[in-house]
């Protein structure tokens, strides 16, 4: 793939800004404007970890490397959006007001395992640069294995917020169990060889 496609899929991950900035302008938020907010940039957030965890099943199932190539690009993005999904909920939640917001933090089960997610995707942004590859060599690696468990507390985080409507986390919950699966059976697999 040519570096053209990396332009275009950068313009396609801005799509949720894209939605929310329409939406916005149309008075289209619907009646809890603030939540709708949030809510879509944490979905999405949770749709690019799992996209940044697809890179390399597609990688071995096509046999072509061009997959990772996007891998770093759609991570940045998955950071990207937790981080407005987090900002929005301090600052259009809360207004900034942060005894209440630590006291949810420490009392909710649900908001502390998205704090803590999102607290973890910050090493993973900072060290993502091929500089911070070559500098922290097979450490890198171990660190950005954090994903994996930064991927289960985002859902974990979706499911507990879903108080009665199970249906969207059930279903980040079986594409995660099957991309994590995927990569067990080919660890297990590549290991035998």
């Amino acid at each position: 793939m040519k570096n053209y496609f990396k332009s275009i899929v950068f313009f396609i991950s801005l799509w949720p800004i894209y939605i929310i900035t329409y939406q916005l302008f149309y008075n289209e938020l619907g009646p809890e404007p603030v939540d709708r907010i949030i809510n879509h940039f944490g979905e999405w957030t949770l749709i690019f970890i799992l996209l940044t965890l697809s890179m390399t099943p597609l990688r071995k199932i096509t046999k072509s490397l061009e997959w990772i190539k996007f891998r770093r690009m759609l991570g940045l993005f998955a950071f990207f959006y937790a981080s407005i999904h987090m900002l929005s909920y301090v600052g259009l939640d809360y207004r900034f007001d942060f005894e209440p917001l630590i006291n949810d933090v420490l009392k909710k089960k649900f908001v502390f395992i998205g704090f803590s997610a999102w607290l973890l995707l910050i090493p993973l942004a900072i060290t993502s640069s091929d500089k911070m590859v070559r500098l922290l060599k097979q450490n890198w690696k171990k660190l950005h294995r954090l994903i994996y468990v930064i991927s289960i507390f985002g859902v974990l985080h979706f499911i507990w917020l879903s108080k009665t409507i199970f249906f969207k986390p059930l279903i980040f919950l079986i594409i995660l169990i099957i991309l994590l699966l995927f990569r067990i059976n080919f660890n297990k697999s590549s290991s035998k060889i």
